[in-house]
């Protein structure tokens, strides 16, 4: 039966009533149905994590920290109200006391000539360099901002849902997103995508 749990080829998207059917089983000790809750929100969580973390690795480990830690809270999480938003705001928190307690190391990136495959080295380094910029950018916003846009503009929350995410007034949302795409217009507006 554990085959039903995960069919091959991984978990079937969930729907919202498919969503509270599996947090009231994971609530109810049901590790397979969290499991599936993680996959599902796995990706999201790491790009929240992201958004305040500017190491990937780093924001990588404070979403699989804050994954765990809603386990453990699982049954503080009020099942009348959306899960998704009531993740976010524990990845963004784990996010965020990450980035406070982490000491000052850096690792440079292993040199892209030293790799071999991938796509062609023209690509890469205009891949690179575009995703390098858009960080630089979204470093240069405030964390409450930074996080606003992700979560809208990449996640597809509602301003709604980043307000409780964020534990802030609906309309402070809309402004921080409005702010954060307006600012970010001006710090890539001289970037132009070439092709290769």
């Amino acid at each position: 039966m554990a085959s039903e749990a995960q069919p091959p080829g991984g978990a079937p998207r969930i729907e919202h009533g498919d969503e509270a059917a599996l947090v009231a089983r994971a609530r109810a000790g049901d590790r397979a149905a969290f499991g599936v809750l993680v996959e599902r929100f796995a990706a999201p969580a790491r790009r929240v994590a992201r958004a305040v973390l500017d190491d990937p690795d780093d924001a990588d480990d404070a979403a699989q920290d804050a994954l765990l830690a809603a386990l453990v809270k699982l049954h503080q999480y009020d099942p009348r109200r959306p899960f998704g938003p009531w993740l976010m705001r524990i990845v963004s928190n784990a996010a965020t006391d990450r980035r406070r307690r982490r000491s000052v190391r850096r690792a440079e990136p292993l040199d892209a000539n030293a790799t071999a495959g991938g796509p062609r080295p023209d690509v890469q380094t205009e891949r690179r360099a575009l995703g390098e910029r858009l960080r630089e950018a979204l470093a240069e916003l405030p964390e409450r901002r930074r996080v606003a846009v992700v979560l809208f503009d990449v996640e597809g929350y509602s301003h709604a849902e980043i307000a409780e995410i964020l534990g802030v007034a609906e309309g402070t949302v809309r402004s921080e997103v409005f702010h954060a795409r307006r600012r970010l217009r001006v710090l890539l507006a001289d970037w132009k995508e070439e092709d290769a």
